[in-house]
Order: structure tokens, then sequence, then C-alpha cells
């Protein structure tokens, strides 16, 4: 208790000595974020075009295509079980397995108790993990759930039209393979720790499973790859560039952009809030993202529900829409392809299904029966793409039934609106979309960027610092030091605009795929096994051969 106490002091101490230079560094941004952006946006670019290079022939990135291929294949060859499984997903959430599963438990060979625990942790780690399922699930859907719902879904359909919505679906469901794959995996070749602490990930099932293959070299290469990737990934893009949204909203919301250190003033209050919280250790945070992720998910779905039900004589217009647009030419939104690609593009961005770091919080959950896990991620991309960015997506939709803009935008998401000449793009898109129903919606759309970016750093931090641990050793020093040198990211990202950083870090998330999906493909055999062990223990039927 006393440790855990000086930590939190030391955390925040920390973080007050940064609060007057990255004032100044506000006071100062126009000139920094330049010069930053000068000097970083050539390395950006250049780490940009090797991971999002495109298929020779056509504009097709080559990461995408591996997702979506990838995708297929484990659909095909765990023979559709995320629409066989569903049913069994929901009812494992539900807890309905679980007194099969602590049986199991009792009786595992490698259960970590450590003499003079107390009891509720001696509890847990007899169940050879940290958290339930549904705060697994939680967890995960909380690091997923973002910003793309509501800024990359608008994108999409401003440059692929309403027939992006379609393949965003496609993708969605095909992701939800993807998903059981890696979250199996994730939870098969785990860490334990003697005080029950579980560490697992891409990291280890691609170290542990290419040394079972017979090539430990290319399981440690790749593992470490994925690592440093997700350190930089966790830093910018799960961390950086959600705290710079979060602030941008409101900011604009409450007119306080004449305020030069509002930004970093904003951050550290986002910093100390996520802090507490991942100070905790992945019990607190699956505590808080129980009951933060669905909350948020209800105000945004309520919301746009809404507006899809003030506008419901034409959803079936809106449906028609979609489906013409989804198999149209039109060469103003790129053709057939160029629509497919958006779709598919923006959805995997968004729920990440291949990228692997899913895997990483779903690693910690309390099971000895691996598939049971995986069967749970499969709802995953489900409730991200399949629910949250179509409701987006109609919402969007039925607002341009009066024609506020043409469709094609201008490449990166910008559309012009026809009644003022302005030009917007992503949340400020979807905001006008809201707002044209609800007036007040932007001081909900708000709340809901704030809680989906809070959730997302949350749930990223526990990815970053679990990759950490895999490169600098699973010390106290090596958790304090990411874990501050973290929320220092969230103030930094508050008060600045550093465009070439986010892009750089969001193309390190997505060269997460490559080294992940290599491992996927070679280990997919050990996930039909644990597939049927768990449906034999569970007494369903039908197994895979």
């Amino acid at each position: 208790m006393i440790e855990r106490s000086f930590t939190k002091k030391l955390l925040y101490a920390l973080l007050l000595l940064f609060m007057p230079l990255l004032s100044f560094a506000q006071a100062e941004s126009s000139g920094l974020d330049a010069w930053i952006n000068e000097k970083f946006t050539p390395v950006s670019n250049t780490f940009a075009g090797i991971v999002l290079f495109n298929i020779p022939g056509t504009n097709v990135p080559f990461v995408v295509a591996l997702l979506v291929f990838g995708a297929l294949f484990f659909t095909l060859y765990f023979a559709f079980v995320n629409f066989r499984r569903f049913g069994l997903a929901l009812k494992v959430v539900a807890g309905k397995y679980d007194a099969i599963e602590q049986a199991a438990e009792a009786t595992a060979p490698n259960v970590n108790i450590v003499e003079g625990d107390i009891v509720d942790t001696i509890r847990d780690e007899s169940k050879m993990g940290e958290v339930s399922h549904f705060q697994a699930l939680a967890t995960a859907v909380s690091g997923t759930v973002g910003l793309g719902n509501i800024a990359g879904v608008a994108i999409a359909i401003a440059i692929g039209g309403p027939g992006a919505t379609f393949w965003m679906i496609i993708c969605g469901l095909l992701g939800m393979s993807t998903k059981f794959v890696e979250c199996t995996l994730g939870v098969k070749y785990r860490d334990i720790g003697p005080d029950g602490t579980v560490f697992g990930g891409p990291m280890y099932y691609l170290t542990k499973g290419f040394n079972e293959k017979g090539m430990p070299g290319l399981g440690k290469f790749l593992a470490m790859l994925f690592a440093i990737l997700c350190v930089g990934g966790s830093f910018g893009g799960g961390n950086a560039a959600q705290a710079n949204q979060a602030v941008q909203q409101m900011v604009s919301l409450f007119g306080l952009t004449g305020s030069p250190a509002i930004g970093a003033v904003l951050g550290f209050v986002l910093a100390v809030i996520v802090g507490f919280v991942i100070i905790g250790g992945i019990k607190r945070i699956a505590n808080v993202t129980e009951k933060l992720v669905p909350f948020m998910a209800i105000i945004y779905v309520v919301a746009c529900l809404i507006i899809i039900g003030v506008h419901f004589s034409f959803i079936d217009d809106a449906i028609a829409i979609i489906m013409k647009g989804a198999f149209s030419p039109d060469a103003a939104v790129g053709g057939f392809f160029g629509v497919l690609v958006q779709g598919f593009r923006r959805a995997v961005f968004s729920n990440e299904a291949g990228a692997g770091s899913a895997s990483i919080a779903h690693s910690a959950v309390k099971t000895q029966y691996p598939a049971s896990e995986g069967i749970v991620a499969l709802l995953e991309p489900f409730i991200d793409t399949v629910v949250i960015c179509t409701l987006t997506a109609l919402v969007i939709v039925l607002y341009n039934f009066n024609g506020y803009f043409a469709y094609g935008g201008d490449g990166a998401g910008q559309v012009v609106m026809n009644a003022t000449g302005a030009s917007v793009g992503g949340v400020d898109l979807t905001s006008a979309a809201f707002a044209e129903t609800l007036s007040w919606f932007p001081i909900v759309l708000t709340i809901a960027i704030v809680l989906f970016a809070v959730s997302t750093m949350i749930s990223w931090s526990y990815y970053g610092l679990q990759a950490w641990k895999y490169i600098f050793g699973k010390s106290k020093t090596a958790d304090l030091t990411y874990k501050v040198l973290f929320l220092v990211m969230v103030v930094v990202g508050s008060a600045s605009s550093m465009q070439a950083v986010f892009d750089f870090s969001d193309a390190m998330i997505l060269a997460m795929v490559f080294p992940n999906m290599v491992g996927l493909f070679f280990l997919a055999g050990e996930v039909k096994k644990e597939m049927n062990r768990y449906l034999k223990a569970i007494d369903v039927k039908t197994f895979f051969k």
C-alpha cells in the first residue's frame, strides 16, 4: 500500500514538473509545431509510404488487401466461426460456461499462488487470469471504439460515397474471424507471473509459437518488431492523437481558442484522469472500461437512433443508395474499387482486426480454455464496425438527402458544404449531420468524443506497457517509466498539432499487421486444436476436423 501511494505521488509530481514547460510550448505552438512538422514530415511520409504501399497497378494498399485476404481465409478455415459461433459468444460473455472453466482451473497444474497474498488476489490467480470475459471484451472494445467510428466513417463516405458503408460492414463481419484467431493465441501463449500478473499478446505467441515450430529466431525478430511498433503506436495514435482531438473538440465547443495554454491545461486534466486508472493495472482498467464502454456506447447509439427515427420513412431509400453505391462505377467516388477500398480501409482502421493489439487485453482473461476468449473477441468487430460505424454512416447518408455536399471529396475526406461554401470533414461533417436534427447534439458529440478518447488512451496504455515490458523487462522501474512517458504524451498531444508525428504513429499501428499476420497464418492450426478442446468441454457437438 505504501509503495503504491508513493508511485502515485511520483507520477503526478513528474507531471506537475512538466506543466510549465508544456504551457510554454502551447504559447509558442505555432512555431514549434511548424518546425516539428517540417522536420518530421519526410520521415512520416517515407514510413507511411512503406506501410501503405499500393499493389502494383492498383490503388489498393497491400496492408488492406492482406487484412481482407487474411480475414476471408480465417472465415473459411474455421467454417464461418464469425456467424456460427455468434450465439455461443453471447453465452460465454454472459457467464453460462463459467462453472465448466472454473472446474478446469481447480485442477490446473501451473497455478501461481504466492504465500501471504490477500484472499481476493489468490482467487484471481487460481483462475489463471486477471479479468472476466466481459471485462476483457470491454477493455478491447474501448481501444477500438473511438474517433474512427465518428471521423473515420465520415471520411469514408465523403470520399467513397454511401456505398463505402456496405464494404465497411462486410469487412467488419470478416474481421470477426481474425479477432477470434489472434485472441485465442493471446491466451494460449501468455505468461503468468508469480504474483498472478498476466503478460500476453503477439509478442508472446510469436516467440513461443514459432519456437514450437522450430523457428525461434524468426519468432523473436517478429515479436520484437511488433513490440517496438506497438510502443510507438501507443504513444501517438493510441494516445497523443486521441488527446489532441478530444481537446480540440472541447476548445471548439466552448470557444476557448483565445487562451494559449488551454490545450496544456485540458491535457493535464486528461492525464490526471487517465493516470488514476492506468496506475492500477489491468484490473482497474477493466473495472473502468466495463462501466465506461457501455455508457459511452449507449449515449452515441441512442443519439444515432433518434436521428434515424426522425427520418424513419427514408431508411429504405438510404439502404437502397448504399447498396447501389457499393457497386457503382461512378468516377466521382473512385469507381467500384475506390468505394470498396475506402470501406475496407476505414473498417480495418477502426476495428484493428489483424493488428494484434486487442489480443493483449484479451490475454488477461480468467480461463483455462483459450478458445473461449477467442469466441468472445469475435464480438468486438461486430460492435465496433457492424453496429456503431453503420449507425454513423446512416446518419450522414440521411443528412445528405438534402444535398448538402457532393460525394467524392478532395481525396482527404474534406467536402464543400453547398449552403455555406465551407470545407469540412471528419468530426465536423458528422457533427453537422447530427446538428441538423438535434441542434444541441454538438455537446453530446463532445462528451462522446472525450469518452471515446479517454477509453482508447486507457486501453492503449495497457497495450503499450505490455510491449514496453517485453522489450525492457518486467520490472517496476520499466512499469513506472512507461506510465510517466505515456501521461506526459497525453499533455504533449493536447498542447500540440504535430500532424506529421500523429500520422507516423498511426502508420506504426497499421505496420503491426505485418508481423502479427505472419504469426496468425503459421499458428492457425493451434487455434483449431484449442477450439475443438473447448467445444468438447462445453459439450457442443460440432467440432473442426
